[in-house]
């Protein structure tokens, strides 16, 4: 496959074209960036961890019957995945409150919630990435409501899966973050990224914080958080 065009770069990853139209290289960034690029750094193997941790997790979710843009893991830094047509919604599924959602409705963090709460985004980085309803999706036309049906049960299967699969590893998925495209297609694939910048992983017995919360919170040790989160995946996959 050969790797073409610079197509765009975002927060995270830049994008190129390959000799096939329908696919793309996606390379991961070292940077690293908080409250909608406000706080800003870089480490040095962020970008490798990130591509590391995000390739076996959307090779996991694939094996699984979970359709994602993921087709495979190039090198340290690159992988290559279908060109898809992103919907400008970001899903976020909470399994145990923190972060905004404990600022937005005043209520405590760490109270694990009865069923897992889900919530659309508008992905908008000028305006905040605020909050949406799906009436907001749909009577702008965002997205379908045949898509919002899907985006939904595709959802709630990743944190089903995640959940018991990082749980096996010592690890609590607190939240994250999903975004979907559309393929040449039209079909409905998962797409982006997840890893720690995604995702808040909470160590089990320790609750310490193993992601993007250390860089926002300034915890201090992103870079180990991700080795750590790294570390207990790649233990897993060598099983």
């Amino acid at each position: 496959m050969e790797k073409r065009e610079f197509l765009y770069e975002g927060k995270a990853k830049k994008v190129w074209t390959t000799d096939d139209p329908s696919v793309y290289v996606v390379e991961y960034k070292n940077s690293l960036t908080a409250f909608n690029a406000l706080k800003k750094d870089s480490i040095e193997g962020k970008g490798r961890l990130n591509n590391l941790i995000s390739s076996v997790l959307f090779e996991h979710l694939g094996k699984k019957g979970v359709p994602t843009h993921f087709i495979s893991r190039i090198d340290d830094l690159q992988q290559l995945v279908r060109k898809v047509t992103i919907i400008p919604i970001e899903v976020v599924v909470r399994n145990i409150t923190t972060g905004t959602l404990c600022k937005r409705l005043g209520v405590e963090e760490g109270k694990v919630l009865p069923r897992p709460l889900v919530e659309l985004y508008l992905k908008d980085d000028a305006l905040g990435d605020p909050i949406i309803t799906e009436d907001h999706a749909l009577l702008f036309g965002w997205s379908t409501q045949e898509q919002l049906n899907k985006i939904k049960e595709i959802t709630l299967k990743v944190n089903s899966l995640l959940s018991e699969y990082f749980l096996g590893l010592g690890i609590i998925l607190v939240d994250f973050k999903l975004e979907f495209g559309t393929d040449t297609e039209d079909n409905l694939l998962l797409a982006d990224e997840i890893s720690p910048d995604t995702c808040r992983f909470w160590d089990r017995d320790t609750k310490n914080r193993l992601d993007k919360d250390r860089f926002r919170k300034d915890l201090g040790d992103v870079l180990g958080a991700y080795e750590e989160i790294w570390r207990r995946v790649s233990s897993a996959e060598a099983l």
